[in-house]
């Protein structure tokens, strides 16, 4: 997980491009101050687990989409983000003034879900979705960043402004996103 991690801190380290945005360093900060001491068995990570990326024959999967992030890290990598990916799309929905699925993808049911399936207790599951959050607020830097290198955007003064689901994780970083 530390590997992981570190590549994702270089990663952000390229996408930043000279800039800084608070919300990212508080949430590598946060990630310090919260590291599991046990995180896991490590497991081969789909790493874009999302109900996006399959395929389905009828409510039969088909097929497993979009390899490109897959890896090795604890189990709790690939549910963290689909659980936080969810979050994302149903906050954009509600923005949009549609109902959406607020209820899919529910943390408790997911984790229960995963658990009766895999046999194997999920821990640190606020962790992962720390961690998902963080990953995709520099997604969402690198899509700003093309959008400015194609003319179609400039940076705003808070760079953190193009972080969409900033609220999310400003919720997760003070502890009251759980509750």
């Amino acid at each position: 997980m530390r590997r992981h991690v570190e590549a994702q801190r270089e990663y952000y380290g390229w996408v930043r491009n000279g800039r800084t945005h608070p919300i990212i360093d508080e949430a590598f900060e946060w990630l310090e101050d919260h590291w599991p001491a046990d995180e896991g068995d490590t497991v081969v990570s789909w790493g874009d687990s999302r109900i996006g990326n399959i395929m389905y024959d009828g409510f039969v999967p088909a097929a497993v989409l979009d390899w490109e992030m897959a890896g090795l890290a604890p189990r709790g990598l690939d549910v963290g983000w689909m659980i936080f990916l969810h979050v994302f799309f149903q906050e954009i929905t509600e923005q949009l003034e549609l109902p959406g699925l607020p209820a899919f993808m529910h943390r408790d049911r997911v984790r229960a879900t995963y658990e009766a399936a895999a046999g194997t207790p999920l821990t640190n599951l606020e962790f992962f979705e720390v961690y998902a959050a963080l990953r995709h607020a520099v997604v969402m830097t690198r899509v700003h960043e093309r959008t400015v290198r194609f003319g179609q955007a400039v940076w705003p003064e808070d760079p953190d402004e193009v972080i969409y689901h900033r609220p999310a994780l400003r919720r997760m970083l003070d502890g009251t996103y759980w509750g």
